[in-house]
């Protein structure tokens, strides 16, 4: 059974107005729903989205930032909120507030409020007047995500530049993980970009994927013998522009606030790399390219 994390998040102009607003929420069960809802798998512990309108059971637990910053009690201040700062992050901008985020169940009223496991420490909230600002970077997250310089990794072909016609030729990508700290509307976002899906293009009106196989690089002695996943076999000789394009999911949060899923993917293609697809010939010789260079078939050799 998935457990469904709602979480509603404010942000406020000054430490004393956000402390009139956090009493405020505290008194009950209030929060804001943003509409960014993902689950708690409890088999492997994993945040998985919620997609195509498919719905669970609620999180038996409620979220809030506390202005306060108690770390371990009511009177109890984290020493990091005070030496935190968290100074404006524009010209002219305001200052943020120092919060810690914690956990309650929903069934208790006015509960104990207890810190969010995933959160290390205080961090800092922005805004220039009280406003559900996970909605308005939710709004516009996909946009970024697909602004970011992501690197979309390289096509490696094995042997290259030059192999040969009818023998199983491998191809992978490095692609990898990448991460990114950047400041939206305000408010330190962390943003993950993952690879998730590859189509390879072989340049000879041929494909594979999308594939979750990223292929992997093999021994220079099973070169045109091993038949991998992601291994293409050229039935012609001559040269052909191949890519890869690869299909990135990502995921964001907001001041150190649990990681949302992006509810779509950023797509990149590689420069084309060629490659030469060469036919072989079979001849007896009598020497070594060693004894003589320009026997047949070495690179002395006249053609």
């Amino acid at each position: 059974m998935l457990a469904t994390l709602v979480l509603g998040l404010f942000v406020f102009a000054s430490p004393a107005a956000a402390e009139d607003v956090w009493a405020a929420n505290n008194a009950g069960d209030e929060g804001i729903e943003i509409g960014a809802r993902y689950s708690n798998d409890p088999g492997t512990g994993d945040m998985v989205p919620n997609l195509e309108g498919k719905t669970s059971p609620d999180d038996p637990n409620q979220y809030m930032a506390d202005t306060h910053c108690r770390a371990d009690g009511p009177d109890t201040v984290d020493p990091g909120c005070l030496a935190l700062s968290c100074p404006a992050t524009t010209p002219g901008g305001d200052e943020g507030t120092p919060v810690i985020w914690k956990q309650a169940p929903k069934s208790i009223t006015n509960p104990g409020w207890t810190n969010w496991i995933p959160v290390s420490g205080p961090t800092c909230l922005y805004a220039a007047q009280p406003e559900n600002v996970l909605a308005n970077i939710a709004a516009q997250i996909l946009n970024d995500f697909r602004q970011l310089p992501v690197n979309p990794g390289t096509l490696e072909a094995q042997p290259f530049p030059h192999t040969l016609k009818g023998g199983p030729t491998n191809f992978y990508t490095t692609a990898a993980e990448q991460a990114f700290d950047v400041t939206i509307l305000g408010q330190a976002v962390h943003l993950t970009a993952t690879p998730a899906s590859f189509t390879y293009n072989f340049g000879d009106a041929t494909t594979l994927g999308p594939t979750p196989a990223a292929g992997y690089s093999i021994p220079e002695a099973d070169w045109l013998l091993n038949d991998t996943r992601t291994s293409h076999i050229y039935t012609a000789t001559g040269n052909y522009p191949a890519t890869i394009t690869t299909s990135f999911t990502g995921t964001y949060s907001v001041n150190n606030g649990p990681p949302l899923p992006i509810n779509g993917t950023l797509d990149l293609t590689t420069p084309p790399k060629t490659i030469q697809v060469w036919k072989t010939e079979k001849a007896l010789v009598a020497d070594t390219c060693q004894e003589n260079p320009k026997s047949w078939g070495c690179p002395g050799a006249k053609r």
